[in-house]
């Protein structure tokens, strides 16, 4: 048979539909179950600290195995590390639940950022060129347009980098790291304060005395203005814990005391 009659004879391949993966990639291909469960923690956490799974909502160990087309090992293990982070409660013969916010946690998480933040704040202002003083004049800028579009999440994203761009020209990237380990629980809660009408324009009128303090060189004025600006989040716990009680966890001998 000559080279046209076979290809005449060959069956015509499939063609590949588009952004789908090579065959040899498509087929057989087993991720390892670490890598299973870090997939599925992330994506947890995420939904969790965005509020998208709210304090309350049922999570399904089944139906995550089948979602992610996984066995249920590497899904217990996710869900097990997000309990260990207070983010989810496992109770047994009941099921596994998004954990509500623990007031008392957060109210330690607001005391903790705000001593960190005084000394990125304060080192900045000692320390920031005024290249990074411009760059994070830019990051007001760009929150303030997340600001009157309404988008939420981009302001949150913006409002971080604002705060990392702080710790970044104070010569304290790590502290930033600290800070973000330590506030989940403030997350949480503050995804229930921006859609509150006019919240978004106060944090950006906040950042922008903080900055302004800073660009001045009035250390002092500059922590004054921050810790007014991660006040407000402490002392609004208890309207938003009136407005949301199923949100939170609140034990009256602890929390009143404070």
């Amino acid at each position: 048979m000559n080279e046209t009659s076979a290809s005449r004879t060959a069956p015509r391949r499939k063609p590949r539909a588009r952004n789908a993966p090579p065959a040899a990639l498509g087929h057989g291909r087993v991720l390892q179950p670490a890598k299973n469960s870090e997939v599925v923690y992330q994506d947890l956490r995420r939904s969790i600290i965005s509020m998208a799974l709210p304090p309350g909502s049922p999570i399904q160990e089944k139906e995550l195995s089948e979602r992610y087309g996984i066995s249920r090992t590497p899904v217990r293990e996710a869900t097990l590390r997000l309990a260990e982070e207070r983010l989810l409660q496992i109770a047994p013969k009941s099921g596994t639940f998004v954990a509500r916010i623990p007031v008392s946690e957060l109210r330690e998480a607001i005391v903790a950022r705000r001593a960190l933040e005084e000394v990125n704040v304060r080192a900045a202002t000692a320390r920031a060129s005024e290249s990074e003083i411009m760059g994070l004049r830019a990051i007001i800028q760009r929150q303030q347009e997340t600001a009157d579009a309404g988008n939420e999440e981009a302001f949150h994203k913006v409002d971080e980098d604002f705060h990392a761009g702080i710790a970044s020209a104070a010569g304290y990237p790590g502290i930033w790291q600290m800070i973000e380990q330590i506030k989940v629980q403030v997350e949480r809660y503050r995804r229930l304060t921006l859609p509150q009408h006019g919240r978004m324009q106060l944090v950006v009128q906040e950042h922008t005395a903080m900055l302004d303090a800073i660009a001045e060189r009035d250390a002092d004025l500059a922590v004054q203005r921050t810790d007014e600006h991660l006040n407000k989040l402490q002392l609004d716990i208890a309207v938003f814990r009136d407005l949301w009680p199923d949100y939170f966890i609140y034990d009256p001998a602890i929390d009143d005391k404070r």
